[in-house]
């Protein structure tokens, strides 16, 4: 889907006026876009101008390189990316929208907690965001409600909803908004939020007052890059997608390369390192939503119960989840890279190394040639020496 489109000129319908007249006092209407924003739960609002022209060099190498791996639509795209307009023609604004998903529930010391699954073996770590509902579905629905107020108060021409349906630049234009700064891992931070959020767009043809782009406050700071397990962030504000496991595990469709597999380590579906190291997510708020709280124990699974879905249970138990966009295959795939790290991490004669094996073993034969390329290869892992180790995770303290 492109976009959700809120209808605002219904055939034979009266010529409107202008939409920057149409809006009147685009302050105060910027104000009480706000509060309504505020009470249909999204965490923040802001509005970007257009000028995105200086961003344009950085996507151009960036695809030159080939950074953007098995996803041609970026290179299809190109720099339609970087001009609103020109993927929605009268575009004079983008409002951009932050919605925070940490979970009520989520402990004070949660990046310590996650960093520790991270090293067991036998433990599955799925990315934050993806624990609960589907936040395409969540955000959407508040966006559209957002929109038709807009609509009602101000009649533009013009309003497109966008969350991860279009060549929108997300992090581009909710940094010229003031949203946040573009962090080193090239995703966007918030002094008083840090980075435990999901990004929206409004494109509009109502002359907002555009906000001023937030200063950035990295400084020195490198955790982001050091603690990537495939070195993914190969410069400041330069991630080769090739490398990172996010990618692997959920935008590429094919085997992932046996390089990368022994850093992916037991991480799943996503990956959440460079943000669990980083200092400004001390100040990650907790959304009050329970669309975000875990489902399916996701929190806390072990490998083998994951691996232990049949494919009709994983379709059950998957339903309404960002999960679900991979399919049964990839994600079998994922979970027989995550169970042969663990065979390397546990020692010869280990009843768990011996139930891993058994149960990738009795999968083998009727697996797709995808998944069993995968399954041979996690049953060829060496036990570790001596007793189980924890799998490596080059990460300072919180």
């Amino acid at each position: 889907m492109a976009g959700s489109v809120v209808p605002v000129a219904p055939a034979g319908a009266a010529p409107q006026a202008p939409a920057s007249a149409a809006a009147g006092d685009g302050a105060a209407l910027l104000q009480a876009m706000r509060a309504h924003a505020a009470g249909l739960g999204l965490s923040q609002i802001e509005v970007s101008d257009l000028q995105l022209a200086d961003c344009e060099p950085h996507l151009l190498r960036w695809l030159e390189q080939g950074m953007h791996g098995s996803m041609h639509y970026m290179q299809r795209h190109g720099l339609k990316r970087m001009r609103p307009a020109e993927l929605l023609p009268g575009t004079l604004r983008v409002i951009t929208a932050r919605l925070d998903y940490l979970p009520a529930d989520t402990p004070p010391a949660w990046r310590g907690v996650e960093l520790q699954r991270l090293r067991d073996p036998q433990a599955a770590v799925v990315s934050l965001y993806a624990r609960g509902r589907d936040y395409h579905k969540v955000l959407r629905s508040r966006l559209a409600q957002l929109a038709q107020w807009i609509e009602r108060q101000a009649r533009p021409r013009l309003l497109r909803v966008y969350t991860d349906s279009a060549p929108v630049p997300e992090v581009a234009l909710a940094a010229r908004s003031g949203l946040g700064w573009r962090g080193k891992h090239s995703l966007l931070l918030h002094r008083d939020s840090g980075s435990m959020f999901f990004l929206g767009e409004i494109y509009t043809d109502l002359a907002l007052p555009a906000g001023a782009p937030a200063s950035a406050h990295c400084g020195s700071c490198a955790r982001c890059l050091r603690v990537c397990p495939t070195q993914a962030i190969v410069a400041p504000y330069v991630v080769d997608a090739r490398r990172c496991v996010s990618y692997l595990s959920i935008e590429h469709d094919g085997p992932i390369p046996e390089e990368l597999r022994q850093p992916m380590g037991n991480r799943v579906y996503g990956c959440d390192d460079c943000q669990l190291v980083c200092p400004w997510n001390r100040h990650a708020r907790r959304s009050p939503l329970p669309d975000f709280l875990p489902r399916n124990g996701l929190r806390e699974a072990a490998l083998l119960d994951l691996w232990a879905w049949s494919e009709a249970e994983f379709l059950l138990r998957s339903e309404g989840s960002a999960i679900r966009r991979i399919g049964w295959q990839r994600w079998r795939r994922n979970l027989a890279v995550a169970l042969g790290n663990a065979l390397r991490a546990l020692p010869a004669g280990a009843p768990a190394r011996q139930a891993i094996v058994g149960a990738l073993a009795a999968a083998l034969a009727a697996a797709d040639p995808l998944v069993a390329e995968h399954i041979d290869w996690a049953l060829r892992q060496p036990p570790s020496a001596g007793q189980a180790r924890a799998l490596p995770v080059d990460a300072p303290t919180p």
